[in-house]
C-alpha cells in the first residue's frame, strides 16, 4: 500500500471511530479522496490474497462515512432524470476516456464503485458504490451489481441477475463472483457468496447462506458456516433443483424444498452452449 493510502486509511478508521464529526467540513474532503480512490479501483472492499479473498473493513468504514457526512439534494441529469440522495454518492459521469460501453436506456453507476475499462452496461442495469466489476464483463439489462460485491473479468451477468451487496457488517465478506464466470438470467447471488473462476449459474439458480449446494458429480453437500459463506467450486455448473421434505406434513403432502445442484464441470460441450460472442463487446 502506498503512503498516501495508508495515511487515507488512518484518517478513514479515526473518523470513523468518532460517535459524532465534529467539523464536516474537514472531513468531507478526506472523504472525497476515499471515493476517488474506490472509483478508480485503487482500493477495494475486498481482495484476493494468497488464493483466499480478504474484507477490507476500512474501506466499508469510509463508505459508510460518506454516508454520515452526505447531505440530501436534489439532483437531475438534463431535463429528464431527477433524484434526491445525499451529495456525497453522486451519479458516476462516464467519459469516453473510461472505455466504458454504457448503452442508453436508464443505467445508472454510483461514484466510488470501480468499472473497468471493456466493461459492457446494458440497459436499465445498476451498479452500486463500493462494487468492483473487471475488465471484459457484461452486466446485462435489469442485473444488479449490489454494493461492495466483487465482479471478476470476463464475467457475464444475465438479465435480470442480482448480485447482492454485504455492506454491513463490516467485516462481513461481499458477494464475490470470479473471472469467467456465467451468470444466467434470473439469478441470485447473496449473503457473501463466493462463485469460483468459470462456474456457471443456470437460469433461475439462487444462492444463500442458509441454502446447501448439493454436488452430485463429488458427491458432496457444501454448506456456509457461522465462519465461511457458501462457495461454489471451480467449473461447477449449477442448475435449480430440490429436494423432498421427509418429515411430518411436508412428507404427507409430498412437498419438496428448492436447493441447487451441480450437475456437472465444465467439458467442451457447456464451453460450446455458453461461449459468448466477443464482436459484443
Amino acid at each position: 500500500m502506498s503512503d498516501f493510502l495508508s495515511t487515507l486509511k488512518s484518517a478513514i478508521e479515526r473518523l470513523s471511530a468518532r460517535e459524532t464529526i465534529s467539523n464536516p467540513d474537514e472531513a468531507r474532503p478526506i472523504f472525497f479522496d476515499f471515493r476517488a480512490a474506490l472509483t478508480r479501483g485503487a482500493i477495494r472492499a475486498a481482495e484476493k490474497v494468497g488464493g483466499h479473498w480478504v474484507v477490507n473493513a476500512w474501506v466499508k468504514h469510509g463508505i459508510l462515512l460518506g454516508f454520515r457526512l452526505g447531505e440530501l439534494q436534489q439532483m437531475s441529469d438534463g431535463d429528464v432524470l431527477s433524484f434526491i440522495d445525499k451529495d456525497t454518492f453522486p451519479v458516476r459521469r462516464l467519459t469516453l476516456a473510461d472505455r466504458v460501453r454504457l448503452v442508453p436506456g436508464g443505467s445508472s453507476i454510483r461514484e466510488g464503485a470501480y468499472v473497468a475499462p471493456s466493461v459492457v452496461c446494458m440497459p436499465p442495469m445498476y451498479i452500486n458504490v463500493g462494487a468492483y466489476v473487471d475488465e471484459g464483463t457484461m452486466i446485462d439489462s435489469h442485473a444488479l451489481v449490489g454494493s461492495c460485491a466483487q465482479i471478476g473479468k470476463r464475467v457475464h451477468l444475465s438479465a435480470a441477475a442480482q448480485i447482492g451487496g454485504v455492506l454491513e457488517p463490516v467485516n462481513a465478506a461481499p458477494v464475490v463472483i470470479e473471472d469467467d464466470v456465467l451468470i444466467g438470467g434470473n439469478c441470485g447471488v447473496y449473503e457473501g457468496t463466493l462463485v469460483r473462476t468459470r462456474a456457471v449459474l443456470g437460469a433461475g439458480t439462487i444462492l444463500t447462506r442458509s441454502t446447501p449446494l448439493y454436488d452430485l458429480v463429488r458427491g458432496e453437500i457444501y454448506r456456509a458456516s457461522a465462519e465461511q459463506a457458501l462457495e461454489v467450486p471451480e467449473n461447477a455448473v449449477v442448475v435449480p433443483g430440490s429436494r423432498a421434505v421427509k418429515k411430518g406434513k411436508g412428507a404427507e403432502w409430498s412437498l419438496s424444498l428448492y436447493t441447487p445442484v451441480i450437475v456437472k464441470y465444465r467439458d467442451e460441450k457447456t464451453e460450446r452452449g455458453i461461449e459468448l460472442e466477443e464482436w459484443l463487446r
